[in-house]
């Protein structure tokens, strides 16, 4: 974000009463904080993506040559 866009967010933010102030303020963190969970998440997938495929292509295969037993989810 270019340093003017950050100064028109804060004049907009001055302009306005406090309360208001506080309540966006308190929204954006909220916001920001679920952005970086985000893609922080997504880092850590596409880190394992390879590696999901590879599992999924090896499942498949197995099931395709009878080698693979239906998942007993009582068991578990």
């Amino acid at each position: 974000m270019s340093r003017e866009n950050i100064a028109t967010i804060v004049k907009i933010l001055e302009s306005l009463p406090d309360s208001q102030q506080e309540g966006i303020i308190d929204h954006l963190r909220e916001y920001i904080a679920d952005s970086q969970d985000e893609w922080q998440w997504n880092q850590s997938f596409e880190k394992t993506q390879s590696k999901l495929v590879e599992a999924a292509r090896q499942a498949k295969q197995q099931i395709a040559q009878g080698q693979a037993q239906p998942m007993d989810y009582e068991q578990l």
